[in-house]
């Protein structure tokens, strides 16, 4: 980063062309690198002041900070603030009432259908978490026990999180995408004693059947021997007026139990359970390659102060701001920006529980102007969905008060990024590529508006506390420019301290690869500048003829033709080059693809990176396969056109059925060439 201020001329920087801003932004950039060298010599002293912004029952009995990430010295852990008692709850919504911030609105809430609306308070917020906590005590939950949590996108989802974080109860949310058969895993393997779900909901015109689904879940988990005895059900359906097609509600008296005849008779006053820092606050299940999902486990102190000092740089929050992410509370994109960070720092959000394109490709442009919203916060395969329509629809709304914009999920390729950057947010307002994971709690690499330089596609600077570094493939650390690995040397509040129940998964997952680093399982380059370029998962390189290339590298060229929406690039093994190169696109709409576009989408491959990079195959498909975070499962495509047999875990997948479609087009050598 030494090199950074004498470069701000490139024209590859994103800066103010106002004299006086453009020197008010490298003002800014030397705060960011006074703060960020603070963070990294003196850890312990940094997230301490953070600390004193929130409330402690007690402080740490121990040491504020203590670990290892060297398999040489023992087994692998992460301790901050050991031993001091605090309850999240609290600091996210007691903590302001009593402040007097009561009156502010926390959420406002759009359903599926425009008509649909909802607010609430911090104070009424307070009210239902704590009527919603004596309900989970009455059923017999304490300190300790896991509640699987089934909901769609609302504030009654965000109720229940709360509630649990309030009495101790540690919550795994479940992606409203799962099948019966993931749902039924997951509640399995977090050994919960509760199901809260919804008795259904719609996406677009799609009749989501929540209650069917948790009662075929429910039944799987009583023949493995894991009965629940409760199952609370909110009558999501109850305001709606989309009736068509939806089908009868099952109903087992025995264990289902009325969410609004619970709360109806529950006390809204419920003292706070006095928790440990390091006691476990959630569980978040990821896919994994052997077909065995993660349980990623977060704890309540650390990842309370990386949540919130992370909301409030990364997106320059303000009191009056408006923060609006289009993320599912079933990921950690809405655990940690729709639910923690945001109420840590006294925010307004809008909770959507919809889709980008339903009534109409104008949707997120319309919640922006009603809302006025400040902070947009969204996943580049939704913008890259949005790109394909008409620009009337992003154009018909005035999204003035738009100040930042937002990307998350997965690098977003340049050409996405300009036309979030030009057409969106008219050229005026910063867009903040976070690169972070499940694992990491809050993006450990990001720009920060007004202070750092943009690149697009470039995920920039670390944040703070943050030391991230590449390696070689054999550990060894490289110098300056360069690619490779991406791993960080230390650790910082928000790191997941284990998978549930699976230690020795833990660590060599993340700490074996390369011995006293935490691998994020990406690669990476460094510029110049010390700016970082995320390039993908480790396995989503490829080797075409000697030259190691990255997908993400042949997917932005893919995306360069104009009749490219999306774009996923592969390999599978091949007798003379080593690998041969699978590229699947989906078209735009009214692109009907062809010999020309193919020979276009050859050439372009073939200007931006060179004859060896040309795909050998290109399928054109009717979708990706995604997990709900918007993330494209390259791993499933490559099992794919290897015509494997076993796919490992695909619980994760927004749409199960794309995969029988990908099969047969590979299996049929659907081309055109």
């Amino acid at each position: 980063m030494k090199s950074l201020k004498t470069n701000l001329d490139s024209n590859a920087v994103y800066l103010p062309s106002d004299t006086v801003q453009k020197k008010a932004y490298i003002s800014s950039l030397d705060a960011y690198l006074k703060m960020y060298h603070t963070s990294i010599e003196d850890p312990i002293e940094f997230w301490k002041k953070i600390s004193a912004q929130f409330f402690w029952k007690s402080k740490p009995t121990g040491p504020f900070l203590s670990y290892n990430f060297d398999l040489k010295k023992g087994p692998i852990f992460t301790k901050w603030m050991e031993g001091a008692l605090t309850n999240v709850c609290y600091n996210l919504v007691d903590r302001h009432v009593q402040d007097g911030y009561g009156d502010k609105i926390a959420y406002y809430w759009e359903g599926n259908e425009p008509d649909e609306q909802k607010q609430i308070t911090y104070q009424a917020l307070l009210k239902e978490i704590c009527k919603c906590a004596n309900v989970l005590k009455a059923l017999g939950i304490a300190k300790g026990d896991r509640v699987a949590i089934y909901m769609p996108t609302t504030i009654e989802a965000i109720v229940v999180m709360l509630s649990c974080a309030r009495i101790g109860a540690i919550h795994t949310v479940i992606f409203t995408g799962f099948s019966a058969d993931a749902l039924a895993t997951r509640i399995i393997a977090a050994k919960a004693k509760l199901l809260v779900t919804a008795n259904g909901t719609f996406r677009g015109t799609k009749f989501i059947p929540l209650k069917s689904i948790a009662t075929q879940a429910l039944i799987q988990c009583k023949a493995a021997n894991h009965p629940l005895n409760d199952c609370i059900v909110f009558n999501r359906l109850q305001t709606m007026k989309r009736r068509e097609g939806i089908p009868d509600i099952p109903w087992d008296d025995s264990i289902d139990r009325s969410w609004e005849t619970l709360m109806a008779s529950a006390s809204d006053v419920c003292e706070p359970e006095w928790m440990d820092a390091e006691d476990p606050l959630f569980i978040l299940y990821t896919s994994g390659s052997t077909g065995k999902p993660k349980g990623v486990l977060h704890t309540s102190g650390g990842y309370l102060l990386y949540a919130a000092t992370a909301f409030k740089y990364a997106f320059d929050y303000h009191p009056e701001d408006l923060f609006f992410c289009s993320g599912d509370l079933g990921w950690i994109t809405g655990h940690t920006f729709n639910v923690y960070g945001a109420l840590a720092c006294k925010t307004t959000s809008v909770l959507f529980d919809g889709i980008p394109t339903y009534p109409d490709g104008g949707r997120f442009w319309d919640l922006i102007d009603r809302y006025k919203v400040t902070t947009f916060y969204t996943a580049p395969t939704a913008l890259r969905t949005l790109m394909q329509l008409e620009p009337i629809y992003v154009t018909k709304y005035s999204r003035a008060s738009l100040r930042i914009l937002g990307s998350v999920g997965e690098p977003i390729d340049p050409s996405t990024w300009n036309w979030f950057y030009e057409i969106v947010g008219e050229k005026r307002c910063p867009i903040i590529d976070t690169f972070w994971q499940t694992e990491t709690g809050a993006p450990i690499i990001c720009p920060l508006p007004g202070a750092t330089p943009l690149k697009p596609g470039a995920a920039t600077l670390p944040f703070w506390g943050i030391v991230p570094t590449i390696v070689n493939d054999n550990g060894v650390e490289i110098i300056g420019e360069g690619q490779g690995h991406l791993v960080v040397k230390n650790p910082w509040p928000g790191i997941a301290r284990t998978l549930d129940g699976s230690h020795e998964r833990f660590t060599s997952t993340y700490f074996a690869p390369y011995n006293g680093y935490y691998y994020t399982g990406d690669r990476a380059k460094r510029d110049a500048d010390g700016y970082f370029w995320i390039i993908g998962r480790t396995d989503d390189m490829l080797n075409s003829s000697g030259y190691l290339i990255s997908t993400a590298e042949i997917e932005s060229a893919l995306m360069q033709h104009p009749s490219v929406a999306e774009a996923a690039a592969v390999s599978a093994p091949h007798a003379t080059k080593g690998e041969s190169i699978h590229c699947f696109i989906v078209l735009k709409h009214k692109w009907s693809y062809n010999h020309i576009i193919e020979s276009e989408i050859k050439s372009i491959v073939r200007h931006k990176l060179g004859a060896f990079a040309v795909p050998d195959l290109i399928y054109p498909v009717p979708a990706l396969p995604k997990v709900g975070s918007g993330k494209i499962m390259r791993r499933l495509l490559r099992k794919i056109v290897r015509q494997e047999v076993y796919l490992g875990d695909t619980s994760t997948l927004v749409d199960q059925s794309i995969v029988n479609q990908l099969r047969a087009l590979t299996l049929n050598k659907v081309k055109i060439f």
